[in-house]
């Protein structure tokens, strides 16, 4: 079995996330059909292949480790081990030609999120951060911003809609914040770890969607959280921002 130590790990989820969002690069404003799965959400063969692809990269390397993944499910294995798989985060970015989508893998040791990738194959841009190792943008050290008022922020949402839906909270920290965007899914996290946005708030998030997320944006010197404060991936929801604004975010969430 290969080597599993952090920096090795990191590596395989690196090499990985770049073999599946480059496969998946391939059918990007090609004109790819598009099917709806149960839950109404779009799923493509793009979706499907680079998942398979992410799969075999890593198994190659970690064949006893167990796998969960959006498109595919999961197959048990070390329960030590888990790697968390979303080939496509952002199809309904991926599937308008919306460059803004990204490759997400991300494993669990012992049930802590410990390495994470995030990978933008249309923007060629990638973070990918491991406990203790920090987080690197394009081979290069990143760090949140250090922005300390919520009116000096940029306060990002994958939708804004649904956030309403979520919770009055997320407009009330909307209407706080200097700027307000939807450059939303994983991006939004990318941005948040690269110093170029302050806040990001996702009011529905799979295991799959949140993985990755929170080793990157915690090494990078933020707080990536559920909306009660949980580091956990199955919380539902999530957020992120720098840690000088963690509190006033967490008390307006908490207040929804």
């Amino acid at each position: 079995m290969d080597d599993v130590s952090l920096p090795r790990l990191l590596e395989v989820a690196r090499e990985a996330a770049i073999a599946g969002g480059g496969h998946a690069l391939r059918y990007f404003n090609r004109g790819v059909d598009v099917e709806l799965k149960s839950d109404n959400s779009p799923v493509t063969r793009a979706d499907r292949e680079a998942e398979q692809i992410v799969r075999d990269s890593l198994l190659a390397r970690f064949p006893t480790h167990s796998v969960l993944g959006e498109e595919h499910g999961a197959i048990a294995g070390d329960p030590d081990y888990q790697w968390v798989i979303d080939p496509i985060d952002g199809t309904k970015s991926f599937i308008h030609g919306v460059p803004l989508y990204t490759t997400l893998v991300g494993l669990q040791i012992r049930g802590k999120p410990a390495v994470g990738v995030i990978y933008a194959p249309a923007l060629d841009e990638i973070v990918a951060a491991a406990v203790g190792l920090g987080c690197m943008w394009n081979g290069t050290p990143c760090r949140v911003s250090d922005v300390n008022a919520l009116d000096k922020s940029l306060i990002l949402c994958s939708d804004s809609i649904m956030a309403q839906d979520r919770s009055p909270a997320y407009l009330d920290l909307a209407r706080q914040c200097k700027y307000s965007r939807t450059w939303g899914d994983a991006y939004g996290y990318m941005l948040v770890a690269t110093g170029r946005a302050e806040i990001m708030i996702d009011p529905a998030m799979n295991p799959w969607d949140c993985c990755a997320l929170i080793p990157v944006i915690t090494e990078a010197g933020g707080v990536c959280t559920s909306w009660k404060g949980e580091s956990r991936i199955d919380g539902g929801d999530l957020f992120a921002c720098n840690a000088a604004l963690a509190r006033p975010v967490s008390q307006i969430l908490a207040a929804g």
